[in-house]
């Protein structure tokens, strides 16, 4: 496969697009991140989700440390060409580094606070070992 659909990609001033990662089967949005070229053209080739860290500057393979992996299944582009989707398989069943399935788990209510919808399936403790 050429490389030439990378250039339909609008990238922002620092190189970077938004990448939403949406499950595949159940179409719940899982989490969002950031691509550079490099790691949509990796994530491709690899078919797993990898991202650009901003504040590690460096590329982050999703799970390389938690073992939650995103198998990638599909990869589209919206209208303006400045958002990616990537449809994928979560592999452990989290994405967040909460240790919760997704990492919307959040809801506003009618009052105006914050709350909890997704309880935590495995604590971060035991997801990311310290070092």
């Amino acid at each position: 496969m050429s490389d030439t659909w990378l250039d339909e990609v609008c990238w922002d001033e620092q190189g970077l697009v938004p990448a939403i990662a949406q499950d595949h089967l159940t179409g719940r949005i899982m989490m969002f991140a950031w691509m550079n070229r490099e790691s949509l053209q990796l994530s491709v080739a690899e078919k797993r989700a990898i991202y650009w860290s901003r504040s590690r500057q460096r590329l982050w393979r999703k799970g390389e440390e938690s073992g939650h992996i995103q198998h990638l299944h599909e990869v589209r582009l919206d209208c303006d060409g400045d958002v990616v989707l990537l449809k994928i398989e979560q592999l452990g069943g989290i994405a967040c580094h909460t240790g919760r399935e997704s990492c919307f788990y959040r809801q506003l209510t009618d009052q105006g606070d914050w709350q909890i919808t997704d309880q935590v399936i495995k604590s971060p403790d035991a997801i990311y070992k310290q070092k």
